[in-house]
């Protein structure tokens, strides 16, 4: 039995996080490919789902006949529980296989908070975590992602890591075991042999950590003369590679639910606190031709109704005006938002605003990082207190009455001073939009400051917990009584984040111990327990200030000096001294700086300018002054996986479909329009239902014969239009009257008595349970009737009253008093609806 159909599934919190039959996944038939590959994301789906690399390997690897890809997230704990109370291993969302069915496992590592649950993932899966206690039989167990450029503390799960750009190396990769399938050759031991001479592959078991008798990291020595540093895979020009525009459209929200296009890989500011702009390097720039043309395509095959343009620094690409116009002028028809979510505060010009708020106001977040101008020096961001204040003006002006500031604590050299700036600057800010009669919306988000490997930063000691504590208490009650709300990262993760990225093997114990304990979620507020982290370093023997609070030396050697970033050492080292003058470095954009990434051959910036994109003039199509719109009632039904939608689900998954099937919706006005539609009623999620009705208003007029078959194909599987109908403009949904149900429970009787106790009494309680709570309430006005249709199924009519409401599982329960284990295995029908 599939996960999908266990009696207890659509009982667990948000069930379609695993259901796998979104529009555009991609499903081949298990055995008919010569290489599987599951693609692991170590958190829930809509964080998973939320990352544009994952989208790229899927949509890359799924493009070869030859080899599939699947997609597995982490179960969340309730599945989990569920999982091991029934020992049944998680699944792939595609086949429903199980991970030791791949040849390949791929974990996406995208923060060291996620090592725990790669461990559990493993573990449910019956697969050992350490790569010398795995056979050959075993699927090979891989990482990439910005982790693993300090891969160390978990280097030993992991048969080989990938190290930069994963487009080139996986596939690689899978060629390779695609061959030894093909000539018969088992043993992991070989096909290292070969792997290890790919660019950006580090073989873990190919090296060994030597530590001093004091317990300091002394060198880690290759065991092979040829494979003595791994180099990063970069690739050269990231329009080469084919961007999925067909992408997987999921059913649940996503933390960032919304069509990204990454415009740009790489950054040229060279910020000395961030990791992502030094291992991204060099910055590689997609053709604003081609943004155009992806961006229009993508739109129309998923139905997103925003779209994102990707970047560590949208706002310095390098003709990021004009495309945003072109863009725009395109999409604000389709009445499709446009945001830029890593604007620079010195990038942003009212020009880009005026485009951005022509659909809808996305939001504004700017990154001072620090509170003056002094601090910024030292960090390298060339932002004054006044280019900060000058832009926050501009926003306000613009109409935004929300932004969004977000500052570090514990920066090198930073002082009590330096947060009261971040006071002083964040109540500057709101006093701008009180004196414009705005209400003034301020977010202000700290984090504690994390050195990271491979950043100018690497040689910093990150400062205690208790003391990033009080900083960040300073800045909350500096603003307290203000307008301003203060948000703030837990110092307790920033701890735990800061041991393992710049850890080594040491503490690999201490993350398995940990996960022994019941680490898991780390990176979430709600699941993170510090005692289980200081218990298991305790127990394991670790002491985890030494990797937090020690001054490293320029000299001294690093547990990542084996991994190349294409940054220099040499570079990263003057960038550390300059920050202790302070000086500033420039943008490399102008100069090359010799960091030592770009060797002007195969590897070199990719950028463009405005005169290289003359953007297709298109006159929009002339609006009437009065539009003709056209009102239609659709009727559909709610089958099978289908039912495991929530009400929210299913109107997003209309209003997709709709958007795909080329039906133009009307939307409302004001600040955040949105397109006119109606549903009857909210089907509770794990009920099926024959009859649902959904009142749309199009612009234009339509054939509504070609609605019916247009909409279906743009539909998931399980929800299916049976009738359109054309609606008078005057017309509204009438609600709803009644509903009629069939319920049924598998291997249960029910009572007549008890069905007779219910008929005779004028009052009858039955428990309701919310998220405040359980409470009674009276299912007599609800019901209209309920008949025995046999000892184990009901026919049920409700009236939809005013009052408090109860599912029909609710009302089946309470009159036939079962318990929660008989109410799991219940089966319900909407069979019929009728409307006012």
């Amino acid at each position: 039995m599939s996960l999908l159909d266990q009696p207890w599934f659509s009982k667990i919190n948000r069930p379609s996080r695993y259901l796998g039959n979104e529009v555009n996944a991609i499903k081949k038939a298990p055995g008919s490919t010569e290489v599987s590959v599951a693609l692991a994301f170590p958190d829930v789906y809509e964080v998973g789902m939320s990352h544009l690399g994952l989208k790229i390997l899927y949509h890359i690897l799924n493009r070869r006949e030859w080899l599939c890809a699947e997609r597995i997230f982490s179960p969340w704990v309730d599945l989990e529980r569920e999982l091991r109370r029934r020992n049944i291993p998680p699944t792939t969302l595609e086949s429903g296989r199980p991970l030791s069915s791949f040849d390949m496992v791929g974990f996406s590592l995208q923060h060291e908070l996620s090592y725990t649950n790669v461990l559990n993932l493993l573990d449910l899966s019956c697969i050992p975590f350490l790569a010398s206690e795995r056979g050959d039989s075993s699927p090979f167990i891989i990482a990439g992602g910005p982790a693993c450029f300090n891969p160390e503390p978990v280097a030993e799960f992991f048969d080989l890591i990938v190290v930069g750009d994963g487009e080139e190396v996986l596939l690689q990769i899978c060629k390779i075991i695609r061959k030894a399938g093909q000539t018969g050759t088992k043993s992991k031991k070989e096909l290292f042999s070969q792997l290890r001479h790919i660019k950006g592959v580090y073989i873990p078991a190919y090296f060994r950590p030597h530590y001093t008798p004091g317990g300091i990291f002394e060198c880690i020595e290759p065991m092979n003369s040829d494979h003595q540093f791994v180099e990063k895979a970069i690739v050269p020009d990231i329009d080469a590679h084919p961007f999925p525009q067909r992408q997987v459209v999921p059913f649940t929200e996503l933390i960032h639910d919304r069509m990204a296009i990454e415009i740009s890989r790489g950054c040229t500011r060279g910020c000395r606190f961030c990791q992502a702009g030094m291992i991204y390097r060099p910055v590689r720039e997609r053709s604003p031709n081609s943004i155009l043309a992806k961006a229009e395509k993508a739109m129309k095959l998923t139905g997103h109704e925003d779209l994102s343009l990707l970047s560590l620094s949208t706002g310095d690409y390098g003709c990021v005006g004009l495309l945003l116009k072109a863009l725009m002028d395109k999409q604000a028809r389709e009445k499709i938002s446009i945001s830029l979510p890593s604007l620079r505060i010195d990038s942003l010009h009212p020009s880009l605003m005026e485009q951005i708020k022509r659909v809808r106001k996305t939001g504004f977040t700017l990154a001072p990082e620090a509170g003056n101008d002094r601090l910024r020096k030292i960090i390298n961001k060339r932002l004054t207190q006044e280019d900060i204040v000058e832009t926050a003006r501009m926003v306000y002006d613009a109409g935004w009455n929300l932004i969004k500031l977000y500052f570090m604590v514990g920066l090198p050299f930073e002082q009590d001073e330096d947060l009261e700036d971040i006071i002083r600057l964040s109540r500057k800010i709101t006093a701008l939009a009180g004196k414009r009669g705005k209400r003034p919306n301020l977010n202000v988000s700290v984090s504690t400051f994390v050195p990271k490997s491979h950043t100018p930063f690497m040689w910093f000691p990150q400062i205690a917990l208790e003391e990033g504590r009080r900083r960040i208490g300073l800045i909350r009650n500096g603003l307290k009584g203000t307008r301003v709300r203060v948000k703030w990262n837990s110092p307790e993760m920033s701890w735990l984040e800061g041991i393992f990225s710049r850890g080594d093997r040491r503490l690999t114990p201490s993350i398995i111990e940990a996960w022994r304990r019941g680490a898991r979620f780390d990176a979430w507020t709600e699941q993170f327990g510090m005692g289980l982290w200081v218990q298991a370093f305790k127990a394991t023997g670790v002491n985890p200030q030494s990797y937090l609070h020690r001054q490293r030396s320029l000299e001294e050697p690093l547990p990542w000096n084996h991994i190349r970033s294409g940054v220099s050492k040499d570079f990263l080292a003057e960038e550390w001294i300059k920050a202790q003058i302070p000086e500033f470095t420039p943008d490399c954009r102008g100069k090359c700086l010799d960091c030592g990434v770009c060797d002007h051959k195969t590897v070199s910036p990719v950028l463009y300018r405005d005169i290289d994109f003359t953007p297709f003039s298109e006159e929009p199509a002339p609006q009437p002054a009065f539009p003709i719109t056209t009102k239609c009632r659709l009727t559909f039904s709610k089958l099978e996986s289908a039912k495991h939608l929530s009400h929210l689900e299913l109107v997003r998954v209309f209003i997709r479909g709709l958007r795909r099937a080329g039906i133009n919706l009307v939307h409302t006005k004001g600040y955040h329009p949105m397109p006119k539609l109606s549903f009857a009623t909210a089907l509770p999620v794990g009920t099926e239902s024959l009859q649902e009705t959904l009142d749309i208003e199009m612009n234009g007029t339509s054939n509504l014969s070609t609605i019916k078959a247009r909409l279906n194909r743009e539909l998931p599987n399980g929800i299916e239009v049976t009738l359109v109908e054309k609606l008078s403009s005057s017309r509204k949904m009438s609600g709803l009257k009644e509903s009629h149900f069939l319920v049924t429970l598998k291997g249960l009787e029910l009572r007549k008595r008890d069905l007779d106790k219910f008929h005779n009494a004028n009052y009858f309680p039955v428990v309701k349970r919310s998220r405040k709570g359980e409470h009674e309430v009276d299912a007599k006005p609800l019901v209209k009737s309920l008949t025995l249709l046999s000892p184990n199924s009901v026919k049920l009519v409700l009236r939809n009253t005013s009052g408090p409401e109860l599912r029909p599982t609710e009302i089946v329960k309470g009159i036939f008093a079962l318990n929660d284990d008989s109410v799991s295995q219940m089966q319900t029908l909407k069979t019929r609806q009728v409307l006012m």
